[in-house]
């Protein structure tokens, strides 16, 4: 059953000592969050890696705190409202779906993979979805392997070293930490 277990430490390796990704999962009160209630009350088995935030909607997800869990150690992040037409509060999840669009053409102008994140729609009695997908997310992260930010969890670098990643292709913890701070 889930619980809100983000504070809980991400790190921890598999029993046979390999790469085991870390998913920060973003779900909706109303439909997927209950839908994961389901899937733990049935005793549905699905990736122990999965950390479960709840939310009231899936329109309230902000982009920083899908930033923040890349920045603090997650390999991906899930996020998870009503279907479409569904949202107890209107159009939260048409808001979720323009956030997720523009925030994956952020993350691969960053040089982080698009796939690390993930929408979906899933009902209240979909259960067996939240299974299968965040078993799909986590066998999907293991063939991306492991994201390499510059120093996750630490205090960030300052801007001018954030053009600069620690490796080519990876982009640096001061390029996410300086994300929507311009207005502050």
């Amino acid at each position: 059953m889930p619980s809100d277990t983000a504070d809980l430490p991400l790190q921890s390796p598999g029993p046979d000592g390999l790469f085991v990704p870390k998913v920060v999962a973003f779900f909706c009160n109303w439909c997927t969050y209950t839908a994961a209630d389901m899937a733990g009350l049935s005793r549905m088995d699905y990736s122990p890696s999965v950390r479960v935030v709840r939310l009231m909607c899936s329109g309230r997800v902000d982009p920083q705190f899908v930033l923040a869990a890349f920045r603090n150690g997650a390999d991906g992040v899930l996020i998870g409202g009503c279907h479409p037409g569904d949202c107890h509060y209107q159009e939260g999840n048409y808001k979720a779906l323009r956030r997720v669009a523009l925030l994956r053409a952020l993350l691969s102008q960053l040089g982080i993979e698009p796939e690390r994140l993930r929408l979906e729609w899933i009902s209240a009695s979909e259960g067996e979805k939240v299974q299968r997908v965040c078993n799909e997310m986590a066998q999907q992260l293991r063939e991306l392997g492991p994201l390499r930010l510059a120093s996750p969890g630490l205090v960030p670098a300052p801007v001018k070293d954030a053009e600069q990643p620690v490796e080519p292709g990876r982009p640096s913890l001061g390029a996410l930490a300086t994300i929507g701070q311009e207005a502050s």
